[in-house]
């Protein structure tokens, strides 16, 4: 009997202003240099968040051989981009922080703190006893990079892919159920309130926070799963009142961390398991997709504050494009990982090739 398998966290979706540009940025410093996707064309499918109309767009999803999910780079075309106004604080509404991977947190932080980027804070320990720290990406994005030792294809690189998230709830009991049973994250490895040391140089670190930290129990399972590796959600909520939502007023695709995605396999499970939870899709590209090189069935529902979480059940993707090699997901096993994925190595770009 087919059931719901959540594969890892494919990618996180990252609204920017220049494509190029911010790609260059991701694979200099985070080293995603692995091409999955690079599509331009309208985005069709997601016209409640759109204002209702069909939106150009240019997309990329990168990886880093290393592993870790993704990131799916997103620039709007053809109209003005809508800025948050103000700045992301804990205790704010949706996607607050993506987790980066890291196999060594000193070394990692030395680097990018000698290549001028926008470090902010010290080597610190998370509640869980993880090394980590804090740094932005040129438009103000938060990223907290983790010590990990998580590993696909070992390449001497900085960091990994994504690790996670930081997600900002208003109610911690509403939106426990949606990520422990539908995403899976069934594990509480931390759950306190109060303030937190590794938080207080960040916006919002100073107010009372419940600070709620999620493991899966399941060992990563599924086609894709080795590349995408295991991962963390990291909830927060401020306790006197909930800050702003992130995309209130403002399109989906413009500038900040637009979605969290998840790589699934029996999508029909997995939409009546959302449905009978409350949360039914709400926009559905339908069977066979496709989206650059790649095809597959995407959906959206919304978390019990409206955080954009994407699932994609994937059927083609790219793995020696230049040799015409790619691979067909349609009839593998649901939960055994595929060993052929290593020759995603050579879906590796030159950096003067993002143009």
């Amino acid at each position: 009997m087919k059931e719901k398998v959540i594969c890892g966290i494919q990618q996180v979706g990252i609204g920017v202003n220049d494509f190029v540009e911010a790609w260059k940025w991701y694979y200099d410093n985070f080293g995603f240099e692995i091409k999955i996707v690079d599509d331009e064309g309208v985005a069709e499918r997601m016209l409640p968040y759109t204002g209702g109309k069909p939106q150009p767009r240019r997309s990329g999803i990168a990886l880093n051989i290393r592993g870790g999910g993704g990131f799916e780079i997103w620039q709007p075309k053809g109209r003005e981009l809508n800025y948050l106004k103000g700045q992301v604080e804990l205790g704010d509404l949706g996607i607050l922080i993506a987790k980066v991977k890291t196999a060594d947190v000193g070394k990692a932080h030395n680097t990018f703190i000698n290549q001028g980027a926008d470090v902010v804070s010290e080597v610190l320990t998370s509640p869980t006893g993880l090394r980590h720290f804090f740094m932005k990406d040129p438009y103000g994005n938060l990223f907290d990079l983790e010590q990990d030792d998580y590993v696909f294809i070992d390449e001497p690189k900085t960091t990994g892919g994504t690790n996670g998230a930081v997600i900002g709830v208003s109610d911690m009991e509403r939106s426990l159920p949606f990520y422990q049973q539908l995403l899976g994250y069934d594990q509480v490895a931390f759950d306190q309130t109060g303030q937190f040391e590794d938080l207080k140089m960040l916006p919002g670190g100073e107010k009372t926070l419940r600070r709620v930290i999620l493991k899966r129990s399941k060992p990563i399972e599924g086609p894709l799963s080795r590349i995408m590796g295991t991962s963390h959600l990291e909830l927060i909520q401020a306790v006197e009142a909930p800050g702003k939502k992130l995309y209130e007023g403002r399109y989906w695709g413009d500038p900040g961390f637009i979605h969290l995605c998840f790589d699934v396999r029996n999508m029909d499970c997995v939409q009546r398991e959302a449905e009978a939870m409350g949360h039914p899709f709400v926009c559905d590209s339908g069977v066979d997709f496709d989206m650059g090189d790649a095809n597959g069935h995407f959906t959206y529902v919304e978390d019990p504050d409206g955080t954009l979480i994407e699932f994609v059940e994937t059927f083609k993707i790219p793995i020696v494009k230049k040799l015409g090699i790619y691979l067909n997901l349609a009839n593998k096993d649901d939960y055994k990982p595929l060993g052929i994925l290593k020759l995603l190595r050579f879906a590796r770009v030159k950096r003067d090739s993002i143009r």
